[in-house]
């Protein structure tokens, strides 16, 4: 059994950090309100950029001059998987749902015979993925100096990532991210790249009418394209600092709580062994006087 001195000692540790837990959890709230802001800024950019994307593509589907990366190499050999993850712990399970689900999707690919190279974007996804699948990471990229993401950010892991299939180093390009949906929610998402996943673009109404490209759509696809990769990059950098501040906020909130009934259990422990104490010693002196 536990002393009187070790139960002081165990509830002002756990007062110590109920402290730390309850400051992250006041910091976490207070980023995620920018984050979310700028994670909900870019999704219109991101998400007409697709509208362009479907628009320009279909006029030169099927062409022989259509752009390698909206027509792919004509093989689906070899897999690029970026995995964007947070560079900080305490996050609850942000960090491990998107490595999951990366790891379910190259596992899936290995059984069927295809070839996976990874790239992880944030010091967490690489720390967590390089003990088992160390051998698929071609390329680590981490954000650990700064305090806020910026699209030089998104456009250096773009540049990285169109110089490999310039390269011929892969056939099919996915991105890896976590989507916010609220403070308690944050969706781990895969996005195509590379083919460039333009169906889901929704086109506008026209009303019938005819519009022309100037230049063409294939140099205009030469431009956007590249764009695109960069945007969605940022997006998903953007995505995951509101989700990673969500889900900190929430973990901190639970470890807090957790903490208060630590505390509360602790004390209940040890007024009870601290009476007991008194009792005996009363005891004992009672018995002694009664000897006499």
């Amino acid at each position: 059994m536990a002393s009187l001195k070790d139960l002081r000692n165990r509830i002002a540790s756990v007062k110590a950090t109920r402290k730390i837990t309850k400051a992250m959890q006041m910091v976490a709230a207070a980023k995620l309100r920018r984050a979310q802001e700028a994670a909900v800024a870019a999704r219109p950019y991101s998400e007409r950029m697709a509208v362009v994307l479907a628009n320009l593509s279909s006029a030169v589907a099927g062409q022989a001059g259509a752009p390698q990366m909206l027509a792919g190499t004509g093989k689906d050999q070899t897999h690029l998987l970026v995995i964007c993850t947070a560079e900080r712990g305490l996050c609850g399970g942000f960090n491990s749902s998107i490595t999951r689900l990366a790891r379910e999707h190259a596992d899936r690919l290995v059984a069927m015979g295809k070839t996976v190279k990874m790239m992880t974007v944030g010091k967490k996804g690489n720390d967590s993925l390089k003990r088992v699948y160390g051998k698929y990471i071609v390329d680590a990229v981490d954000f650990r100096g700064q305090k806020a993401v910026r699209y030089d950010n998104a456009t250096g892991v773009g540049a990285k990532i169109i110089s490999m299939f310039a390269d011929g180093e892969f056939d099919v390009c996915t991105l890896f991210f976590a989507e916010f949906k609220s403070v308690i929610s944050q969706k781990p998402t895969a996005l195509q790249l590379i083919p460039a996943a333009v169906s889901g673009g929704k086109a506008p109404d026209l009303a019938g009418a005819v519009y022309e490209a100037e230049p063409d759509e294939t140099e205009i696809l030469a431009d956007l394209l590249p764009r695109n990769i960069s945007i969605q990059v940022f997006r998903a950098l953007l995505e995951n600092a509101a989700s990673e501040q969500g889900a900190r906020m929430s973990a901190m909130d639970n470890a807090t709580r957790n903490a208060g009934d630590m505390i509360n259990k602790l004390s209940i422990k040890y007024n009870r062994q601290r009476q007991a104490q008194i009792t005996k010693e009363l005891i004992e002196i009672i018995s002694g006087a009664e000897a006499l």
